[in-house]
């Protein structure tokens, strides 16, 4: 399993296809793993370079102590992108990693080729994050499992795949309390709104007709009006569209990168 070492931390990446082919960085929203990508893979490997990793307090990456801020998660990311040999690529993320790979585009444009921003947000409720954090390190992470999973698939996804939903409340309550609320601070504390103009990169934004969490009104809206050029595509899916929704969110990062 290969791992990078990145501001004390341990973290797993696993980069796969033919590389002469675009290099498309993936990342996992909070509360998921690199396998939340899983079903849109077998379009994507055709088309591109793949580099998937676990973002900091997920996964197999290390889950270190304290508050977490968006700039930590991107150079993370950079660090794995140095580790597979990858200098510029093409950055999509769900959620928080969309966030992440905004402030990528912002902290190092020179290596973002693109952005494909999936069901993410430049701007969330900070007492609400305030209290999502201040749960966690009280209570743990199923002290949150069940407003998580509600916003994560949509109750006609959970019917017709209660497999797939049982293995993302698995691995949700699998991980360690530090590594989400450190994550979720994060969130609480980004400032990505104020400079969105600033982004270059083309853009990709991709937002779910049933996500309540981060949809087009209050939330996509922005990134499409104040990223120059950005493309909006709206998917039948919740938050988590690479589960409800994988070959339409494949077909559109495929339809604007390749």
């Amino acid at each position: 399993m290969p791992f990078v070492k990145s501001a004390g931390a341990r973290l797993y990446w696993k980069r796969e296809g033919e590389a002469d082919k675009p290099p498309l960085v993936l990342i996992n929203s909070i509360g998921t793993d690199m396998d939340v990508w899983d079903a849109v893979l077998p379009a994507l490997r055709r088309r591109f370079l793949l580099l998937r990793i676990d973002t900091r307090g997920h996964g197999a990456s290390d889950a270190t102590p304290g508050d977490y801020a968006m700039a930590l998660l991107a150079g993370d990311v950079g660090a794995a992108m140095d580790a597979a040999g990858i200098a510029r690529a093409i950055v999509a993320g769900v959620s928080l990693g969309g966030m992440i790979a905004m402030q990528m585009a912002l902290d190092e444009p020179e290596r973002v080729a693109g952005l494909a921003l999936i069901c993410t947000s430049a701007t969330m409720d900070r007492s609400a994050w305030t209290t999502r954090v201040d749960t966690v390190r009280a209570g743990g992470v199923g002290a949150i499992a069940d407003l998580a999973m509600a916003r994560f698939l949509s109750a006609a996804f959970v019917e017709a795949r209660p497999d797939i939903a049982a293995t993302i409340r698995d691995g949700l309550l699998a991980m360690a309390p530090e590594g989400y609320a450190g994550c979720a601070a994060a969130i609480r504390d980004m400032t990505l709104a104020e400079r969105l103009e600033a982004i270059a990169a083309p853009t990709l934004v991709v937002t779910g007709k049933r996500d309540t969490s981060t949809p087009f009104d209050g939330h996509g809206e922005h990134l499409v009006r104040r990223i120059a050029g950005a493309r909006h595509v709206a998917l039948d899916a919740a938050h988590l569209a690479p589960l409800e929704a994988p070959e339409a969110l494949g077909a559109a990062i495929i339809d604007m990168f390749a």
